[in-house]
């Protein structure tokens, strides 16, 4: 039986980057910030369509989407992560703020490029079966990073996810380890992309993470489960999405829903028996 290379294309880079989204995801998780990434994935849009509306008007062939997207991504986080250190309580209204404005902007100038409802449709629903041998290079670099990262200033990370205040007493430099760690979920939703789509990428840094979470409250032990679970979701729902003619971003989103909802019910009638 001849796999096709597309197919083949597709399992190796959900796989990839199921490690940035079990490790980002924890963080995420644990943290309590899914509103937050919630927020930088939507607004990335406005920096899709910006780059998308220079490079037609103004024939720019060098300029890709992806970089608009990465720039709408950190500067969303770093505008998030001012307001949550500095004005905590005007939080809320700014995750919305940025959520909506994000995306209305980036729908606003894909609107004004003949032909380009594709575009939009491929960013929020992604489409996996289109990955690239440039894109797994991407991914495999992004693991790198964020791995590497990650052990560098784990205790860092772990003390400012748990007890800020603590960090302040042990002189960590709070804000800047916390608009780092913003800033590798910042680019780890923007490769993300690819995979599952900007609407449906919250399902795939949470779910495995929070389903991970059932069983260890150890981070080390939950980023693992969680990548591992990330590595399940993603080759379920690509057999899935091949089989049934379905989208592969929303069938592993609907494969990862499926898992915790079980799970969940599991838990809740041990609880009960108990």
């Amino acid at each position: 039986m001849n796999i096709p290379s597309y197919l083949l294309l597709a399992f190796l880079g959900a796989i990839i980057a199921s490690i940035s989204s079990g490790v980002m995801g924890s963080f995420v998780v644990i943290k309590r910030i899914s509103s937050i990434t919630g927020s930088i994935a939507h607004s990335i849009l406005g920096g899709i369509g910006f780059f998308e509306y220079l490079k037609y008007s103004y024939d720019i062939p060098w300029l890709d989407p992806m970089q608009g997207a990465t720039i709408a991504g950190l500067l969303s986080a770093f505008l998030i992560g001012y307001v949550h250190l500095n004005f905590k309580q005007k939080e809320d209204a700014v995750i919305a703020m940025i959520w909506s404005c994000g995306m209305a902007i980036g729908i606003i100038f894909l609107s004004l490029i003949p032909g380009k409802h594709a575009t939009c449709t491929h960013f929020l629903f992604g489409d996996l079966f289109t990955t690239s041998k440039m894109d797994i290079l991407i991914l495999s670099i992004l693991a790198f990073v964020i791995l590497f990262l990650t052990l560098i200033f784990y205790r860092k990370f772990l003390i400012i996810c748990f007890d800020a205040e603590i960090a302040y007493l042990q002189k960590v430099f709070v804000k800047t380890f916390y608009f780092l760690l913003l800033a590798m979920i910042s680019i780890s939703i923007v490769l993300l992309v690819k995979i599952i789509g900007i609407i449906l990428i919250i399902a795939l840094l949470t779910l495995p993470a929070t389903i991970a979470n059932f069983f260890t409250h150890k981070l080390p032990y939950m980023m693992v489960i969680a990548t591992l679970l990330c590595m399940v979701f993603n080759s379920l729902g690509i057999y899935f999405s091949y089989l049934l003619s379905w989208p592969p971003g929303a069938t592993i989103a609907l494969v990862a829903s499926a898992f915790y909802i079980i799970l969940l019910l599991i838990k809740n009638r041990v609880r009960v028996y108990e």
